[in-house]
């Protein structure tokens, strides 16, 4: 009499089913909703000298000089480069 053996059924490694489940947890923290302060709390105080008091979106926006926008370029095309003075060879 011969003897079958069967297949053993596939699961999941337990850490892959734990790096699995970790996941799909952390994907449902990325709600987008209006920051509003918590109750009790205020948005910080105005700069010292200011009257401006800016709201949770302002802040949030980075300022200008953080990222520069790029829209004028010095070389708009391949252009030959002229002599210059101070480009020396080392001295030895």
């Amino acid at each position: 009499m011969t003897r079958r053996i069967l297949p053993r059924p596939i699961l999941p490694r337990p850490t892959v089913l734990l790096v699995a489940l970790s996941a799909l947890a952390l994907a449902g923290c990325g709600n987008r909703r209006v920051l509003k302060p918590e109750p009790g709390h205020d948005l910080p105080r105005a700069p010292y000298g200011s009257t401006y008091k800016p709201n949770a979106d302002q802040l949030l926006k980075p300022p200008v000089e953080s990222k520069p926008e790029r829209n004028v370029d010095a070389r708009v095309r391949s252009e030959e480069r002229g002599d210059d003075p101070f480009n020396l060879p080392p001295e030895n």
